[in-house]
This record gives C-alpha cells, sequence and structure tokens, in this order.
C-alpha cells in the first residue's frame, strides 16, 4: 500500500513540478505516473552508478556533482517518454531542483501516514 501512494504522490509532485515550471510540460496524470515509475528506475538502477563513476568529481565540488546527476536523470526520463517534456538541461537542473524538494514532502507525507 505504502509503495502505491508513494508512486500517487510522486506523480503529483511531478504534475506540480510542470505547473511551478514552464521548462517542465506533463501532458497528463498517467504520462506523471508512467514518468514517476521511470524516475524511480532510474534512481534505484542507473543512480547508484552514476554516483560511484562521479565520485572523485562529486568530492572535488564537495558534492554540487550530485544536483547535475539528478538533472541527466530528470532529462533522461523526459527522453524516454513522449509525456514529460523538459526543455534543455538548464530546465531539467530546475525541475529536478523542484521535484527534490517536492518528494521532501512526500517522504514526510508517508512518514506519518505509515510510521513503521
Amino acid at each position: 500500500m505504502k509503495l502505491i501512494v508513494n508512486w500517487l504522490l510522486s506523480a503529483t509532485a511531478l504534475l506540480a513540478v510542470a505547473y511551478l515550471y514552464s521548462g517542465v510540460v506533463v501532458t497528463s496524470f498517467t504520462a506523471a505516473l508512467l514518468a514517476a515509475a521511470v524516475l524511480g528506475a532510474l534512481n534505484m538502477v542507473v543512480r547508484p552508478i552514476l554516483i560511484l563513476l562521479t565520485l572523485p568529481v562529486t568530492v572535488v565540488t564537495l558534492g554540487l556533482f550530485l544536483f547535475v546527476i539528478n538533472a541527466m536523470l530528470f532529462w533522461a526520463a523526459a527522453s524516454l517518454l513522449s509525456g514529460l517534456d523538459v526543455r534543455g538541461f538548464g530546465a531539467a537542473l530546475v525541475g529536478s531542483l523542484i521535484y527534490s524538494a517536492l518528494q521532501l514532502a512526500v517522504d514526510f507525507i508517508l512518514k506519518s501516514l505509515f510510521p513503521n
């Protein structure tokens, strides 16, 4: 149940990103659901590999390169899907920052709904 609620709230967060920032366009809630699933899969599989491969750069930049990795994954999800459109790398960076902030709120809501 927690996974389904997380997925729905993540899709809602993507719709909120599209509403708040014009550089990201989500065509429908179905597209947002698919994009949330793809973003979750990319973050689970590809992100740890990218973090490991770019560890020296991440250390030198004091962790700021992680923002670039998040933007690349956000942009990659948009290139894989037709219902999510990101207009350039700068838009991917801003969109991923807004999405990350909203994901913090989603995590807080999930912890309050499902305390275990």
